[in-house]
């Protein structure tokens, strides 16, 4: 193993492992290819990142990203509906079959990818779909993107949080650390496919259901993919929340992806904000109750 590789740990870390990582690393690439080395490479790369960050598992960052993973995850998928599930609404209300322009074809192939790559992660296979998901959101803020520069118009500030918001949610989840992911809730590939192809058929079914009434409001377009969302991420998900600093980092994506689709607006910022911190409080108090209990029953 190459010492620059090595170098890349912090000095205590590296001075008490780094025998164990280079005989680790050349047990992995002995007799390998130069693309296995390579991706060899990477991951200790990443675990050095990693561990300079703050992010490893053994780490209060790792276990807080590790903690909102799936919930970003919910959060990106609940957009990635709500989006997909206006353009079908309006295209039904509106009767018009040449309502829909190419570009809008475009964002809604990206945010497809976005919803099935959130929803698969979710269901079992978390690296790849959390990579499909993060892909999906990044090619829609860079269309727009695209769409706004060569115009010559200024960026406003809320266009830029409006193309950002999505893409941080969606960076949550890859920052995850890898022994900390949540395990497979679905094994088979059957499985993964059949929930891959629910997702979209729900939308499909879903607009198609109340086009004109319940259909077009915003807040049910909104809070119908969330529901399913959240329920896709299973009981593990908030049995893992245990400190105020995890569940702020789980909440914040909800409340900026409400804050793009209009459903939180300057009004309401501050006492959704308040509600939440409420939950916050609830939630500490519980959990110390539950420790008090589980110390005094050990006595």
């Amino acid at each position: 193993m190459s010492a620059p590789l090595l170098r890349l740990y912090p000095v205590g870390f590296r001075h008490a492992f780094g025998d164990e990582i280079a005989e680790a690393y050349r047990e992995a690439t002995e007799g390998a290819g130069r693309i296995a080395r390579f991706r060899e490479a990477c991951d200790i790369a990443a675990h050095a990142l990693r561990l300079r960050l703050g992010l490893g598992s053994t780490q209060r960052g790792g276990r807080l990203f590790a903690a909102a993973a799936p919930f970003a995850l919910a959060a990106t998928a609940t957009y990635s509906a709500f989006a997909l599930l206006s353009v079908i609404g309006d295209r039904i209300a509106s009767g018009d079959p040449d309502f829909l322009v190419p570009l809008s074809y475009v964002l809604g192939g990206c945010n497809l990818l976005a919803l099935i790559g959130a929803v698969v992660a979710l269901g079992g296979r978390f690296l790849a779909g959390a990579r499909c998901a993060f892909a999906g959101v990044l090619a829609t803020a860079v269309v727009l993107l695209a769409l706004l520069l060569p115009a010559g118009a200024s960026m406003p500030l809320e266009f830029t949080a409006y193309l950002l918001t999505p893409v941080v949610a969606a960076v949550v989840p890859l920052i995850c650390p890898p022994d900390l992911r949540p395990p497979d809730r679905i094994r088979s590939a059957a499985g993964i496919v059949a929930l891959a192809i629910w997702a979209p058929l729900s939308l499909v079914v879903l607009a198609m259901a109340d086009a004109h009434g319940l259909g077009s409001v915003i807040l049910w377009r909104l809070g119908a993919p969330m529901v399913a969302a959240l329920a896709l991420t299973g009981r593990r998900a908030p049995a893992g929340i245990r400190t105020t600093g995890q569940f702020a980092l789980a909440c914040a994506p909800f409340v900026a992806m409400g804050y793009c689709t209009g459903v939180v607006d300057r009004d309401t910022l501050l006492p959704v904000a308040g509600l939440l911190a409420g939950a916050a409080v609830v939630m500490r108090l519980w959990r110390m109750r539950d420790r008090d209990s589980g110390t005094a029953g050990t006595r």
